[in-house]
């Protein structure tokens, strides 16, 4: 994965997430909106087949890389969780 900041603020991100597509994105975007710091949080795919996702971010104030560093961390807890459970359900 490469990830170029294309611009930030205080309380806004621009990040474009080359060679992703709907599947990190929707997750990211879930999580962000799920957190109370954020604003607005969405992204943007001109051509789905030939560019690149823009992930865009608006906070309360809070620094939004750190928001976005958080949203990626609940992501990897939550696989974390699923891969134990799973563990020991197909272990039963």
């Amino acid at each position: 994965m490469e990830l170029n900041i294309l611009s930030k603020t205080d309380n806004e991100l621009e990040v474009e997430l080359k060679g992703e597509t709907h599947t990190l994105l929707n997750l990211l975007r879930d999580s962000l909106i799920r957190d109370k710091r954020v604003e607005v949080a969405f992204y943007d795919m001109k051509y789905v087949s030939i560019s690149d996702p823009i992930l865009y971010i608006r906070t309360d104030g809070t620094n939004p890389i750190e928001v976005l560093k958080d949203a990626a961390l609940k992501i990897i807890a939550q696989c974390d969780e699923f891969t134990e459970v799973f563990s020991k359900a197909a272990n039963a």
